[in-house]
């Protein structure tokens, strides 16, 4: 017990946060497989996965708007979406070095479950979780803040465009891939106006313009996702209440 309370420490010391109920921190770190026959998936940091998520979205936005007061909602709504996409929180867990305090069952240990990025990114969110149970959303926001700032400040890979993001939103989903469609066209050959509507099954449309029809798309891309709150997650995008 003291060895495990050592090593716990040394965890917590990298998150830069001590917990009050370490029982918060052990919940966080239990995969599925190793949760007791009793508590089933209550036993693992799957709740915890599911607050964490929220609490980081929070924390994230908040940290863009102060950072990008210039940006508006369609350039904060994709820099949000890169940031706690499933494969950035799975790099965050590595940072934290999460790994050799996993508790797995044997066979997920013995396939390597310590590295999957998968179980990295779902304990990423739940640890976040357990840190605002522990101690309240400032603690929690500052975890977020200690590990995502230098990202949030310089972005590791390139914002994909609205287009990008909408069909891989309707692909994540098993729906048809996003129709648009020329509503108008207006000004000369040489400046020309285009607006476009664009069409995803089960929403409504929207619509943007642009000076080509491939500026109106993306327009109109953009505006179905900033109106629908739609934010990768897990490799797809899910709709945000």
């Amino acid at each position: 017990m003291k060895r495990r309370r050592t090593e716990d420490g040394a965890l917590e010391t990298r998150l830069g946060h001590v917990f009050a109920d370490r029982t918060h921190l052990e919940r966080a770190l239990t995969h599925i497989t190793a949760a007791t026959s009793k508590e089933g998936r209550l036993g693992s940091y799957q709740r915890l996965e599911y607050l964490g998520d929220r609490v980081l979205g929070l924390a994230i936005a908040a940290m863009l708007i102060e950072a990008y007061p210039k940006a508006d909602e369609g350039e904060l709504s994709r820099r949000l979406a890169d940031l706690v996409r499933a494969e950035t929180c799975a790099e965050i867990a590595e940072a934290m070095d999460v790994g050799p305090y996993l508790k797995l069952g044997a066979g997920e240990a013995g396939s390597g479950g310590r590295r999957k990025a998968a179980i990295l990114s779902d304990v990423c969110e739940a640890v976040i979780g357990a840190v605002f149970l522990d101690a309240g959303y400032q603690p929690a926001a500052d975890l977020v803040d200690r590990f995502w700032r230098e990202r949030l400040l310089a972005p590791t890979r390139p914002l994909r465009d609205p287009k990008t993001e909408l069909q891989e939103w309707a692909q994540g989903r098993g729906l048809p891939t996003p129709l648009y469609r020329e509503i108008a066209r207006t000004g000369p050959d040489h400046n020309p106006h285009f607006r476009v509507a664009v069409l995803v099954e089960g929403l409504d449309e929207a619509e943007g313009a642009g000076g080509s029809k491939r500026a109106a798309e993306q327009a109109a891309a953009e505006t179905l996702i900033a109106r629908e709150g739609l934010i990768l997650k897990a490799g797809a995008h899910v709709r945000r209440a």
